[in-house]
Formats: structure tokens, C-alpha cells, sequence
């Protein structure tokens, strides 16, 4: 069994501390003070591992984006793509609802996003762009465009979508099936029956 630092241990209990409260009080609603307060751990401490508050929403999101395991299971499986898209979409609507003031950051970030996913970690850029290379391979999205640009074209519509499901607080998954369709199929007129 691996022990964590008492470093680890503290960031850990930060970041859980600080997911707690944004999701009881917003971003902007929770302050370093709160955040050290839950956490059972000082202000400077606080402030020792992580510089501000955003920089704890922004590993917040990181720490979602990197568990990925289930759909890579399911990607090595060869799982058809558009049913792989709506699980992966539909569960991420779902964290989003359950966490808006995160996810406003993470569907709007101040950096704009570069078709190649950031290399050093895991993201949900990088697990879209994979499920659009395997849906490539499996002949359902279209082979004559970057899968990395591909992905960046489904985020952007679905971010978008997001951040309007988020003014409501519903995104159903039938919607979520629908962008799917209309982004795989592409807004031209659909082929005569």
C-alpha cells in the first residue's frame, strides 16, 4: 500500500473540502478562509499548495477529467461510437449540472483550446478526440478531417449547449442524442429515403 505525503494529504483534503463547498455555494461564494476552515487546515497552508482559487476549481476539473477509465474500457471494446458519445456527453451533463459554477469554468476557459488535447494529462479533449479517431475507424465520422479538430468542433457545440442547459439546469439526454446526431450527421439536408 502506498502512503500518501502528509503534502498529498493536505492537497487532497483541500480539493475535497473546496468541491463540497462550490457545490453547496458557488465559486464565487466560497472564499481560501472557508475553504482552509473545511479542510481542518490553515489559511497559509492553503495558500502554500495552491496559489488561488482558481487554481483549485481548474485541478478540481482536472481530477474529473483524468478518471476516464470506463470509457477507455469501453473504447478498447470497440463499443459503437455515437452510443460510447451519448454515455460519455449525457454523464457529462450530469457533473455539469451537479457542479455549474465548475462547470462554467471548465466549458469557458480563459485559455483557448488547441486541437491537439494537452499532452501532459488526461482530458475530456483527449478521451473525445480518441472516441472520434475510433469512430473513424468504425465508419461512422468522417475520415477526411483531424479527429482532434473533429473533437473540437463536437465540444464546442456541445459547451455551448451547456452553458444554456446550465441557465435552465436541464440538459435531458434525448437533447444530448440529438447534438450527437447532428453532429455526426452534419447540417445538411439528410439523405432521401
Amino acid at each position: 500500500m502506498t502512503s500518501f505525503s502528509r503534502t498529498e494529504r493536505s492537497r487532497t483534503q483541500i480539493l475535497d473540502a473546496a468541491d463540497l463547498a462550490f457545490r453547496e455555494r458557488g465559486f464565487s461564494g466560497v472564499s481560501m478562509e472557508e475553504i482552509a476552515r473545511r479542510a481542518g487546515l490553515t489559511r497559509k497552508t492553503v495558500y502554500n499548495l495552491f496559489p488561488s482559487k482558481e487554481d483549485i476549481a481548474l485541478r478540481l476539473i482536472a481530477r474529473v477529467e483524468a478518471d476516464d477509465r470506463p470509457y477507455r474500457t469501453r473504447m478498447a471494446a470497440g463499443e459503437d461510437v455515437r452510443t460510447l458519445l451519448e454515455i460519455i456527453l449525457t454523464d457529462s451533463a450530469a457533473w455539469c449540472l451537479a457542479n455549474p459554477s465548475l462547470a462554467r469554468l471548465a466549458l469557458a476557459p480563459a485559455e483557448r483550446p488547441r486541437p491537439a488535447p494537452p499532452a501532459d494529462r488526461p482530458s475530456f479533449q483527449g478521451l473525445i478526440c480518441d472516441v472520434m479517431a475510433l469512430g473513424q475507424a468504425q465508419g461512422v465520422v468522417r475520415r477526411d478531417e483531424d479527429p482532434g479538430f473533429l473533437a473540437l468542433v463536437l465540444l464546442g457545440i456541445y459547451g455551448q449547449a451547456m452553458l444554456s442547459a446550465l441557465s435552465a439546469g436541464v440538459m435531458a439526454p434525448e437533447e444530448i442524442r440529438r447534438l450527437i446526431r447532428i453532429v455526426i450527421e452534419g447540417i445538411g439536408a439528410p439523405a432521401a429515403p
